[in-house]
């Protein structure tokens, strides 16, 4: 799509706003890409999931991660968090894990005679969930609320939380003793989901050099406060959609509906979270626009999780439906 076409779509593009003045654009760019640096310089090798996590951080969205042990997903989720310079809780999940463990509780004070909030780990702007679907279904459902809403109630109150926030949770797809599959409205909460995968020989020789990375982490310094993090996710939100990219996104989720391999097609949130996560790729792209490049970058990534397929993988059915489904070129 060239700059006349979306100089032309300015004023019917999706152009969403945040409060007060627009934040610089050309800052969202710099930290985006200042983002990807950092984080890669850590996570060797999966330039894929490092391109997740930051697009998922840049667009306000929930990040999962899927893969076996020790390929990074852990080191992954830190490594932004220290990027960003925000603060990080971890949770690992387990069978006797409570919902309040996550949210928080109410506790009576003698002292003053009332009952007082303590707030769980939750209460973070970036929580990781290590192994979510090892927790009771109770449980993730305490993080349905925090991951739509961005606030949690307890006791009836309703507590806002930190802002950004971004909850990035992993489970391992091989070992199922003991597990419980996240439901799809859980998974529906997730705007993009990926995996690591096994390093190259030549990555995988530099991590054994550096101990498992744990140096090369300590030694990471943030790119940026929190304050800017939240103000590059407003700049994503003015870049320019213009109707032919929304159409293409929602065409490629309308198509999971009518795919008969799938027995569950993508939601209407789908394309929501399709369109703002190809606003972010844009950013780490260096523009101000989204193209229909930006849509196929990441819907693997945006529509895996979300459906169901009879056989195979959501992946592979995705990857056909992009194949077959026409991108709109001006």
């Amino acid at each position: 799509m060239d700059r006349s076409s979306v100089e032309a779509a300015r004023s019917k593009g999706v152009t969403p706003s945040g409060d007060g003045a627009p934040p610089s654009v050309r800052e969202a760019i710099e930290l985006a890409q200042a983002l990807w640096t950092n984080i890669s310089s850590v996570v060797l090798g999966a330039p894929g999931a490092v391109t997740a996590a930051v697009v998922a951080a840049l667009s306000g969205n929930h990040l999962l991660v899927e893969d076996v042990p020790g390929v990074g997903k852990t080191m992954l989720a830190k490594a932004l968090a220290r990027t960003v310079g925000a603060r990080m809780a971890r949770i690992q999940g387990q069978a006797d894990l409570l919902p309040s463990d996550i949210t928080g509780v109410s506790v009576y004070s003698p002292a003053s005679s009332t009952w007082e909030i303590r707030p769980g780990p939750v209460f973070a702007h970036v929580l990781l969930v290590d192994e979510l679907n090892r927790t009771p279904p109770r449980t993730q459902s305490a993080l349905l609320e925090s991951m739509e809403e961005r606030q949690v109630t307890i006791d009836g109150e309703s507590l806002p939380l930190p802002r950004p926030h971004l909850v990035l949770a992993t489970q391992n797809p091989i070992s199922q003793i003991g597990t419980y599959p996240l439901v799809e409205s859980q998974l529906d909460r997730f705007g993009l989901s990926t995996g690591l995968g096994y390093p190259s020989e030549e990555a995988e020789v530099s991590l054994a050099l550096r101990h498992g990375a744990q140096p090369a982490l300590d030694d990471l310094k943030p790119a940026c406060a929190v304050e800017s993090w939240e103000r590059a996710q407003r700049a994503v939100r003015t870049v320019i959609v213009a109707p032919a990219v929304a159409g293409y996104a929602v065409r490629l989720c309308r198509a999971t509906r009518a795919m008969p391999s799938i027995r569950l097609g993508a939601s209407p949130r789908a394309a929501i979270v399709l369109t703002a996560t190809a606003q972010a790729h844009a950013i780490l792209a260096g523009r101000d626009f989204a193209t229909p490049d930006d849509v196929k970058a990441v819907a693997v990534a945006c529509l895996q999780h979300r459906i169901a397929v009879d056989s195979g993988d959501g992946r592979h059915a995705i990857e056909q439906i992009l194949a077959a489904t026409p991108v709109p070129r001006p």
